[in-house]
């Protein structure tokens, strides 16, 4: 019978199953095994699997895999995550850099936070106009890491984030890959409130780091938003985003949030 060690953790409410694969006994064909593994109530249940491999360039590589099993480029909270559990276990230093699709990341341990470097941000598009259900809006795209809409809304509160953001979502402007869907208040110059649909997952999650990383750099393109930018997350918790902008493009772009041990089990064949 095959047995697997793994850590439940949780960042900001967006939660993870923790895999440390060094020594490669978690085959390259995983995604059944996530996608069983994701199910609540009929298994452990997470938003999504982390899974540490080798890495030769920096103190390990970050394999990332939402419940439905696909591999994702990115995620913040993740990241925060998987950094944390690799200073736990003494993989790497309070200061470290590990390898992801998406590039090379460094991030900082700062007792029970986390503050992540994230790539620079790219293929702005501001007020982009798309159609849905015969009526025009205007949303926001961009890529931080994995792509993003960002729509402002007077009232995060009142929004069906299910619907609106499954149609944004699988929207033709953003096929094949399609995107996730960020729906953004404002309550001052240095705070705001989101709700994120996240693509791979497809609903709500508590929280997303990649998608508060949008949220903030759009509004700071916009003229709205000033770094550090505190997010409050649909689960409550407040994510903070600290960056630059040159020239309309956000540089040297942070993610800090917390990042929970949950539990540690034994996951059987």
């Amino acid at each position: 019978m095959v047995r697997l060690k793994f850590t439940k953790m949780s960042g900001a409410g967006n939660d993870f199953i923790v895999f440390d694969n060094r020594d490669g006994k978690i085959p390259e064909e995983r995604s059944g095994l996530i996608r069983r593994i994701c199910q609540r109530r009929f298994s452990i249940g997470a938003d999504g699997v982390l899974i540490l491999e080798n890495s030769d360039r920096t103190h390990f590589k970050m394999r990332y895999y939402n419940a439905d099993g696909g591999e994702a480029e990115m995620c913040g909270n993740g990241g925060r995550c998987i950094s944390r559990y690799a200073y736990l276990k003494n993989i790497a230093p309070k200061k470290m850099s590990f390898e992801t699709v998406s590039g090379i990341h460094h991030a900082e341990i700062k007792g029970g936070n986390v503050k992540l470097r994230m790539q620079d941000p790219h293929d702005l598009i501001i007020h982009l106009p798309i159609e849905l259900n015969q009526q025009e809006i205007s949303v926001n795209f961009i890529n931080t890491g994995v792509p993003h809409v960002v729509l402002f809304v007077d009232n995060v509160a009142a929004i069906d984030v299910q619907k609106l953001g499954e149609e944004i979502r699988y929207h033709q402007r953003f096929m094949p890959e399609g995107t996730n869907a960020n729906f953004v208040q404002m309550t001052d110059p240095g705070h705001i409130k989101i709700r994120t649909y996240e693509r791979g997952v497809e609903a709500e999650t508590f929280a997303c780091g990649t998608g508060t990383v949008a949220a903030a750099v759009v509004g700071a393109v916009l003229g709205r938003l000033k770094s550090p930018v505190g997010a409050t997350t649909r689960g409550g918790a407040v994510l903070k985003v600290y960056f630059e902008i040159l020239n309309d493009q956000p540089k040297n772009v942070f993610l800090e949030g917390d990042a929970k041990v949950v539990f540690e089990g034994t996951l059987y064949d």
